[in-house]
């Protein structure tokens, strides 16, 4: 806690009283205009990422950023979608990882989970990732950063099952996205569809952002 509590008198002596307009108005209500499917990961701080504010981001963490199909799980994840869509309205899904992924790493048979039963579990939901992989690597070389590309896809597969995102989906209401987080460079890659690849966001010229069906999953 002596970590945590001069945070909290700076927040609430300094920083609220800076910005108690944006707070006054959060306090009537949400209105944010994306869900952010992240990972666990303490090196992910959404909203520095993405330079938004409070009440901009709707935020699902787990570890692995996996979202099981639905009706396979008896977790938060399908409460949390409904919610966001049909409750909050929002407009854009994105899933991100990031790298060196942990979950990642586990789910490739590199971590050790005989002492983590419970998060042996829960990485049942990225078997599809895990397959696609195997199916396509050489010789047993796997790259982890092919694997956490791959899982955003897998998990954006069972995000689709699920009836509030088909649904939006369907009636043009929501988009998906896909983006992947450097650690070590500040770096986010986000998915091309026409490309079918991941490209560097920085390297994204204007003129492609008028083409938003490119960067859709």
């Amino acid at each position: 806690m002596k970590n945590l509590m001069p945070g909290l008198r700076k927040f609430t002596e300094n920083i609220f009283p800076e910005q108690k307009d944006l707070f006054e108005t959060l306090s009537q209500g949400q209105k944010p205009h994306t869900l952010l499917i992240t990972c666990s990961d303490s090196r992910i701080d959404p909203n520095l990422l993405t330079q938004t504010q409070p009440g901009e981001l709707f935020v699902i963490r787990n570890a692995g950023n996996i979202i099981p199909p639905f009706g396979a799980s008896g977790g938060g994840e399908e409460a949390s979608i409904e919610f966001a869509i049909d409750g909050l309205k929002i407009s854009n899904i994105v899933i991100c990882g990031h790298s060196h992924c942990g979950a990642m790493a586990a789910l490739m048979d590199k971590v050790d989970l005989e002492t983590l039963p419970s998060v042996k579990h829960w990485l049942r939901h990225a078997q599809t990732t895990k397959k696609r992989i195997l199916a396509c690597s050489k010789n047993n070389e796997i790259n982890l950063m092919n694997v956490i590309e791959e899982n955003i896809l897998t998990q954006t597969d069972n995000l689709k099952t699920h009836p509030s995102v088909s649904c939006a989906l369907r009636q043009n209401k929501i988009r998906l996205y896909g983006w992947v987080y450097q650690f070590e460079t500040g770096e986010v890659n986000i998915y091309d569809h026409k490309q079918k690849c991941f490209v560097k966001s920085v390297a994204v010229k204007e003129e492609v952002l008028n083409e938003p069906s490119r960067f859709e999953l």
